[in-house]
């Protein structure tokens, strides 16, 4: 069973350990083999710490079983590109194992839940052009609202701003397909 909720102090290290996963197994041949081996759980751990004792918004999923065990995570937060929405799913990440499950799908409604209950309306989030999951955003109803450049590792790299506006129509749940 997968539970969604905010995440707590001592999930930071699940969590950069999460990401560390994701863009290792998203992003060979997008950024720099060198730039992947050198991730660090660690110093991504306390990045996240941080942003948890901030009160930031941080969703995680955590699997039951042998004891809980983090999954898969979000973070959003105020835009931090003006013109494209409200706010701003600045990131989200799952384990491979648990793709395709729905997982993400509950992390990031969690995440604009939480976000609409500050007053946001609308809400955005950037991905990279070569992301293998970018279909995802797609198929929650986000619709290409930008196109922009980021530099990262040293590489300059295509991404695309998905947007729900109304943040609603990230909300509301999926139509039951009849057959």
């Amino acid at each position: 069973m997968i539970s969604v909720r905010r995440a707590e102090l001592s999930d930071a290290s699940a969590i950069g350990a999460v990401h560390v996963a994701a863009w290792r197994s998203a992003y060979p041949g997008i950024l720099p083999d060198s730039y992947l081996a050198k991730l660090s759980p660690t110093r991504l751990a306390l990045h996240y710490r941080a942003a948890i004792a901030s009160g930031a918004t941080v969703m995680v999923a955590a699997a039951t079983g042998t004891g809980p065990r983090i999954v898969g995570f979000a973070t959003a937060g105020g835009a931090r590109t003006q013109g494209l929405g409200d706010a701003e799913i600045e990131t989200l990440y799952v384990l491979d194992d648990f793709r395709e499950q729905g997982v993400g799908r509950r992390i990031m409604r969690e995440a604009a839940t939480q976000l609409a209950a500050r007053g946001c309306r609308s809400v955005f989030v950037w991905v990279l052009r070569d992301n293998p999951s970018r279909w995802f955003y797609r198929h929650l109803g986000g619709q290409p609202a930008a196109e922009g450049q980021t530099r990262l590792a040293g590489v300059s790299l295509s991404q695309v701003a998905y947007a729900w506006d109304p943040i609603d129509r990230l909300l509301a749940p999926e139509e039951k397909k009849i057959r």
